[in-house]
């Protein structure tokens, strides 16, 4: 097969169009990251959000259908007729955090996602690309994604893609598989002071799983981690608990880990019901994250974007950046999640200090170049088949 890459002066042709259009709609993207920042909305309630994110893409000429996927607050905005020969999914997400609004700065994330749209549109036909804008809501919690891939939304695609907001220039950060699940201990009620020996202590069993999994660590790899709270422990403290709950969620680099480590804590909660006598459910808390699977010859090309830009790749790539649902997508098509900094090394994410650097003016400067390493990223790869066949294969071995 013959490969013919565009040649390199309508490549700038290309480029020049894909900057001149990110300036273009750069006004709707600052107003769309603000009005987002303004009105936080959590995980799987994100309705105003995404009809906002929906309303503007389909003023500007895409087809929007809404909802998608079995999930009420995503959307699929599509450029043109899909007579292309490659498909782009260009990811959007927009849910927030509780108490702390958008402290993962998703609402800087989602416009730069729609910028990135907006801005690819005209180059459609050079690059015979059909470009999408798909809005994955519950991303912090309740995996959006997970259940988009599940239902085939992702299927089809050559790329996905989408840029977050961080501490620190990273092509991918380091994203461990995570799952999450709910331990329900059912007991038996008595008067602590009257009668405790007829009853059964489901907060006594609660409590021997926290120290079951805490002697478990010191046997794990290092990259896992896991974390556990109580969410209900007895009522009063003169009847003896008859019900109690705790959570836990256990991360790992490699899924197939993931879930053996989640097997060790699933005995620590057997033991500890045998141990008090009581009987235990197990419910899903967190449909599972995989890990972000990576693609070297399009991080190659992600790096060269980077430079040209000017963007130090200053981040540790062996440093935990947390759990995303974007991992499913990897593992449907080569995915892209990129990192781009907007405030000072050391800042965590999910805290309120890094939701003012996303309000503010350091979340404004992102938007252009969040769209510009989506957009070269695009132009790059989908004008030349080799280099996209390139990432094809890594992605198939």
């Amino acid at each position: 097969m013959e490969y013919k890459p565009i040649d390199p002066r309508r490549k700038e042709e290309l480029k020049a169009l894909l900057e001149n259009e990110i300036l273009r709609f750069l006004p709707h993207a600052e107003e769309l990251s603000n009005w987002l920042f303004r009105h936080p909305e959590i995980s799987g309630r994100e309705e105003h959000s995404a009809k906002k994110i929906a309303a503007l893409l389909e003023r500007e000429g895409f087809r929007v259908t809404h909802p998608i996927g079995g999930v009420t607050t995503a959307f699929r905005a599509v450029a043109g007729n899909e007579t292309h020969r490659r498909k782009l999914a260009i990811m959007a997400e927009y849910d927030a955090l509780p108490d702390l609004g958008h402290a993962c700065g998703h609402n800087v994330s989602a416009a730069i996602s729609v910028l990135a749209g907006l801005a690819l549109r005209p180059l459609q036909d050079a690059l015979d690309l059909d470009v999408h804008v798909i809005g994955t809501p519950a991303e912090e919690r309740g995996g959006g994604k997970v259940t988009l891939v599940e239902n085939g939304v992702f299927d089809g695609y050559d790329m996905a893609m989408m840029v977050h907001l961080y501490d620190s220039n990273l092509l991918s950060p380091l994203c461990l598989a995570l799952m999450g699940y709910t331990y329900t201990f059912e007991g038996k009620a008595a008067h602590s002071a009257a009668a405790p020996w007829e009853g059964k202590n489901a907060l006594n069993a609660v409590q021997l799983m926290f120290h079951g999994v805490d002697m478990m660590r010191q046997h794990v790899q290092p990259d896992v981690r896991i974390h556990g709270i109580i969410r209900e422990g007895g009522q009063i403290s003169n009847i003896v608990p008859e019900k109690a709950v705790c959570e836990f969620c256990v991360r790992a680099k490699e899924q197939h880990y993931a879930e053996e480590v989640q097997r060790l804590v699933d005995d620590c909660a057997k033991g500890a019901a045998l141990a008090t006598q009581t009987l235990f459910e197990k419910t899903v808390t967190y449909p599972a994250y995989a890990d972000l699977k990576k693609n070297e010859p399009g991080l190659a090309v992600l790096a060269e974007i980077y430079g040209e830009l000017g963007l130090e790749l200053n981040g540790d790539p062996d440093k935990i950046f947390a759990s995303t649902d974007a991992g499913n997508v990897s593992y449907v098509c080569p995915t892209f999640h990129p990192s781009l900094q907007i405030a000072p090394m050391g800042t965590a994410l999910h805290t309120l200090d890094f939701a003012a650097y996303a309000g503010g003016e350091a979340g404004r400067k992102a938007l252009p170049v969040g769209a510009r390493i989506i957009g070269l990223q695009a132009l790059n790869l989908f004008s030349d088949d080799r280099l996209l066949d390139d990432v094809a294969r890594h992605f198939s071995d």
